[in-house]
């Protein structure tokens, strides 16, 4: 989370998904009363959601392979994460490549599961970005 609406890609992808959305529905919140606040948690948000699940999974994938934040926050072995994990099969005199690959594999397989469940929201959100009208 430390990085969800500060990366200038995710601003970006917000940016241009909020350009496409017609002007037409403020008025029309704005003809009924509604205040810039109504109209952007009533009207942008909702119609956002595509955009906002992107720019989630987004993060979500970014932070299962986060090698660094880990590595500068956690100090005791047993709280390492799993990226971590696989740094530790190297040693000084080599690397078991066959336990190394299963685990890589192993590590691969939750996020391969996460996003056959999340690919409709996230195709979705990538097309319609951009797109005008």
């Amino acid at each position: 989370m430390p990085n969800f609406f500060g990366n200038a890609f995710y601003i970006f992808l917000m940016r241009q998904f909020m350009m496409t959305l017609p002007k037409e529905l403020d008025d029309a919140a704005r003809i009924d009363g509604a205040s810039e606040w109504g109209i952007f948690w009533r009207v942008a948000v909702p119609l956002s959601k595509p955009a906002i699940l992107t720019v989630a999974i987004f993060e979500i994938i970014h932070t299962w392979h986060d090698f660094i934040g880990p590595l500068v926050y956690l100090r005791h072995p047993t709280k390492y994460t799993l990226s971590i994990g696989l740094r530790l099969y190297f040693t000084q005199y080599g690397a078991e490549w066959g336990l190394l690959m299963a685990a890589a594999a192993m590590f691969t397989i939750p996020m391969v599961i996460f996003f056959f469940f999340a690919q409709r929201s996230f195709i979705e959100g990538i097309t319609l970005t951009g797109l005008k009208g």
